[in-house]
């Protein structure tokens, strides 16, 4: 297959699945200027990793593994370098989940919640609040199922302990 055939291939799965980027994004960042750059970088790995995706599972599992993966490197990295500051004309405040109006009180309440979860168990919620089954989880984050099971029971009771 020639570059111009996989780039048009990729540009397709990628619109297609758009949506997963941004659900990530919203997850692990606080900001706009942090969710460009991520979203950037997860761009970025999937194109590196594409030529490589394989079709053994579907597009839009490999491409949750790639940008959960991509979305915990760079927390882990930025935890190491902790001062980093965007420079902009104009600085965004931080996105607080409170300033957008669709959202009622216990949706607000539970993005808050899932906000304090470590990395891990974030991606994990994720893709459980997708309706991903405990095999595809399992294949996203390399996890055996039982072990994703025993996550999401003690990821739920650590929510429902936050939100009470």
């Amino acid at each position: 297959m020639n570059n111009k055939n996989l780039e048009d291939i990729f540009v397709k799965e990628i619109s297609d699945n758009n949506g997963i980027i941004h659900k990530v994004c919203n997850i692990y960042c606080n900001n706009s200027e942090e969710k460009k750059d991520l979203m950037q970088e997860i761009t970025l790995q999937l194109w590196r990793s594409f030529s490589g995706f394989k079709q053994k599972s579907k597009f839009s599992t490999w491409m949750y593994k790639i940008a959960l993966n991509t979305a915990i490197t760079n927390i882990r990295k930025s935890k190491r370098n902790p001062i980093q500051e965007y420079i902009s004309d104009k600085q965004d405040p931080p996105i607080e989940k409170e300033d957008i109006p669709d959202l009622d009180d216990e949706l607000n309440s539970l993005h808050k919640a899932i906000a304090k979860l470590n990395e891990v168990e974030k991606g994990i919620i994720l893709l459980y609040l997708e309706k991903k089954t405990y095999a595809e989880i399992g294949e996203i984050t390399g996890l055996s199922e039982k072990n994703i099971s025993v996550k999401i029971v003690r990821i739920k009771l650590k929510l429902k302990k936050l939100l009470t």
